[in-house]
């Protein structure tokens, strides 16, 4: 199936008041624990624009994840109408984890490999901070489960990995992105 087609496809499984439109949804990331060092790289006065991609290549933090998007053929997808919700794992993310990974993931025969771990990343529909905060939800992604636990904080987990958001609503035109401190990675 294309992931286009399974975009139309996926809906979001968490009760629908948890995913309502929330205006202080700022505020709600005010709490995250975790130092947030790729604010002043997302802060784009034209951030209401650029798609997902072009948002993610004007921070500077992900050619990883965008090369990454590249090798699985999910661009076009990306840069679609959406809306979508990324949890974006940052060029460190992807260098912490273990040697050869990323390398492996890159090669022709790992697209589907490769597809799948950032499909993981992906919800349909707009999900910003103040639809998760003080909540613990579950929504499913393009390829599977996630637990995302807004009561300290926000955090995104899947069976086999966990990720702190470092940075909330980097706004695009056809979504928003969330800056996430690890990849995350199917269950075994």
């Amino acid at each position: 199936m294309k992931f286009t087609a399974l975009l139309a496809t996926v809906a979001i499984a968490a009760a629908p008041s948890a995913f309502a439109e929330c205006s202080s949804s700022k505020a709600a990331y005010q709490q995250v624990s975790t130092p947030v060092v790729y604010e002043a790289q997302l802060t784009m006065h034209h951030a209401e624009k650029a798609d997902i991609v072009d948002t993610a290549v004007e921070a500077g933090a992900f050619s990883t994840l965008l090369a990454a998007a590249e090798a699985a053929g999910l661009v076009d997808a990306l840069k679609g109408e959406g809306p979508l919700t990324v949890f974006a794992p940052t060029d460190d993310a992807f260098a912490a984890l273990p040697e050869g990974t990323v390398a492996s993931l890159l090669e022709p025969e790992n697209k589907d490999a490769l597809a799948g771990i950032l499909m993981l990343h992906v919800i349909s529909g707009k999900v910003v901070s103040g639809d998760l905060a003080g909540t613990t939800t579950e929504a499913e992604t393009l390829n599977g489960t996630l637990s995302i636990d807004g009561t300290d904080g926000v955090t995104v987990a899947a069976p086999g990995s966990s990720a702190t958001v470092v940075t909330a609503d980097v706004m695009a035109s056809n979504g928003v992105i969330h800056v996430i401190d690890t990849v995350l990675l199917p269950g075994s």
